[in-house]
């Protein structure tokens, strides 16, 4: 199994495929691309339609939607393990996914993932509006399901994984948090799979410009 990414240090919709993969020690085959260079394009059209990362390559099927990629692992190889158990509880995770996958988009555009700086920001009121619903999402969700192991529904699972990129760019733009998400940030950053993202993000040169965004204040610690 291979799984084609973008740079580690801008590509947050690689991530999400990388981290379900690895957090759940899964073996398969790194690919890592350029973003946006003429190689990154010549590979990707051979997998995928839409020219995107990540993609998902398993033998004959390629999957190619950061979503798709999780629920496929999760019914392939996890037996559901990347959802809540109980229905309710499964059916909120979803919920909470599906948000994050289509939504947010002031914060997205404002705030770019970029793991290897620290950025001051002046956000909009939506991006602020977008910071709060989260907060909120992990507020109920740490205070209704989260149990002792402290993941939003106490077992690691998809949803953790879909805002892995949000904790990291909360870490970017030195957004304020309660201290209950803060504390869930940094639960999610200190996963040993986290860790091996920003290891090699850290090591990586390339500059993509557009995600370069705010003011820089020095290197993320």
């Amino acid at each position: 199994m291979k799984l084609i990414i973008g740079n580690k240090n801008y590509s947050s919709w690689s991530l999400r495929g990388w981290l379900m993969l690895k957090a759940f020690d899964i073996p398969f085959e790194e690919i890592s691309l350029t973003l946006f260079s003429d190689h990154f394009y010549t590979v990707l059209k051979d997998y995928t339609p839409v020219e995107k990362v990540p993609v998902l390559v398993d033998g004959e099927l390629s999957v190619w939607d950061s979503l798709a990629i999780c629920e496929y692992i999760n019914e392939q190889y996890l037996d559901g393990k990347g959802w809540p158990k109980e229905v309710q509880a499964r059916a909120i995770a979803r919920a909470m996914v599906s948000e994050m996958h289509s939504g947010f988009t002031a914060l997205r555009n404002e705030m770019p993932m970029n793991c290897r700086a620290r950025r001051s920001i002046l956000l909009s009121e939506a991006a602020k509006k977008d910071i709060s619903r989260i907060e909120r999402l992990w507020a109920e969700c740490l205070s209704n399901y989260a149990g002792s192991n402290a993941w939003l529904f106490d077992e690691f699972g998809i949803v953790d994984v879909f805002f892995a990129p949000i904790a990291l760019r909360f870490k970017t733009y030195g957004v304020q948090l309660s201290t209950e998400s803060a504390a869930y940030q940094e639960h999610l950053l200190a996963h040993p799979a986290m860790a091996l993202w920003l290891i090699d993000a850290l090591k990586e040169t390339d500059i993509v410009q557009e995600d370069e965004a705010g003011e820089e204040l020095g290197p993320l610690n």
